[in-house]
């Protein structure tokens, strides 16, 4: 048994999961403020572009949620994050159905997908123990439910679509709160790690 080996191996798969979460928080960052400013400026008036935007953001969506499910991050989590890509699909369908129709009837998808999703983000935090950047989507989570709650109450009398880019925008910085949680999380366990002996020195046969 190569010792050397050996221990690089446990670091190595240690290191994975929190860095798979951290380029994907960083990724779904960059896209969040991106799309907001996006939606922002073709919402009003609604047209076929802020629409084909509504979908597409529970599309990427569900692209992260199966990105995560299949990571070693996932853990306990994945029945969770499979439920939602099933949340996130019937949204994306749901605001592909409606097109560029009632503004009330996309605050009123949009606000089911945030609360549903909300719960189920914050599920998952919970799930995920003591690992870092659990906080920050914990929050979010919970803030979706709130916000999604609000969506659905006020459709009805829905005359404007931007509350919805600030909503991605919040949850943006959500998400770099933990990517940058994971980060220096890594950081941290990279310096204390202790140094691995050369294989010439620890190789022993098994």
């Amino acid at each position: 048994m190569d010792i050397a080996a050996s221990a690089s191996t446990t670091q190595t798969a240690t290191n994975t999961a929190p860095s798979v979460l951290r380029h994907l928080h960083f990724a779904r960052f960059a896209f969040a403020i991106a799309w907001a400013a996006l939606f922002a400026l073709t919402s009003s008036p609604f047209g076929s572009a802020a629409a084909a935007l509504a979908v597409l953001y529970p599309a990427v969506d569900v692209g992260a949620s199966v990105i995560e499910a299949r990571s070693p991050a996932a853990g306990r989590s994945r029945i969770a994050l499979s439920l939602n890509v099933v949340v996130s699909v019937a949204a994306a369908v749901g605001l592909l159905v409606i097109g560029t129709g009632d503004r009330g009837d996309v605050l009123l998808v949009w606000g089911a997908w945030a609360i549903a999703s909300g719960a189920v983000q914050l599920a998952v935090a919970i799930q995920r123990g003591e690992q870092p950047g659990r906080y920050p989507m914990a929050l979010s989570g919970a803030l979706s439910v709130v916000a999604g709650t609000f969506f659905v109450t006020s459709a009805e009398n829905a005359t404007s679509l931007g509350s919805i880019a600030g909503y991605a925008v919040l949850g943006g910085v959500f998400f770099l709160a933990s990517a940058l949680r994971l980060r220096r999380a890594t950081i941290k366990a990279a310096t204390k790690a202790p140094s691995v002996p050369s294989t010439s020195s620890l190789s022993v046969s098994s």
